[in-house]
């Protein structure tokens, strides 16, 4: 269990952008299997879900429809409260890892530029936690939290 910024994220928040700017209007990428190694290498698994403001479809590039992470309090950052983070399964398949990737154009492949995050999933004890891992397709799947916190260290 291990949340992992992408190079790209880091250069991101080292530079001008931060992190808050890098990913929002972004959209959460839900796969089977275990998470990588690295967020900068490609996606494995099977994409399961993809999920957006209110399941409507993603437009790399565009704000529409894209996830918006609110203002940080005390070094975390967390979805806006009554936006609906949702989505429809596209696969069946038991969510293993997700990752968070920026407004920009992601086809999931190697990228030491693009800014996203990766993270485990479980029902408990993950970095992102759903009431329930099985995706099935034409299902709807809902992420009712979703935060981010930079360690002091």
């Amino acid at each position: 269990m291990t949340v992992r910024f992408s190079t790209g994220l880091r250069n991101d928040m080292l530079g001008d952008l931060g992190l808050k700017t890098s990913l929002n209007n972004g959209v959460l990428k839900l796969y089977a299997g275990v998470q990588p190694a690295s967020a900068d290498i490609a996606a494995v698994g099977a994409l399961l879900l993809e999920v957006t403001l209110n399941g409507l479809p993603f437009n790399p590039g565009s704000p529409t429809n894209g996830l918006v992470l609110d203002d940080p309090v005390l070094g975390t950052v967390s979805k806006v409260g009554p936006d609906l983070w949702t989505g429809v399964g596209i696969a069946n398949g038991t969510a293993g890892w997700a990752r968070y990737c920026g407004n920009n154009a992601d086809p999931g492949t190697e990228s030491a530029v693009l800014p996203r995050i990766d993270m485990s999933i479980a029902k408990s004890g993950a970095d992102l936690n759903l009431s329930n891992t099985s995706i099935v397709i034409g299902a709807p799947t809902t992420v009712d939290v979703f935060t981010i916190t930079m360690a002091e260290q």
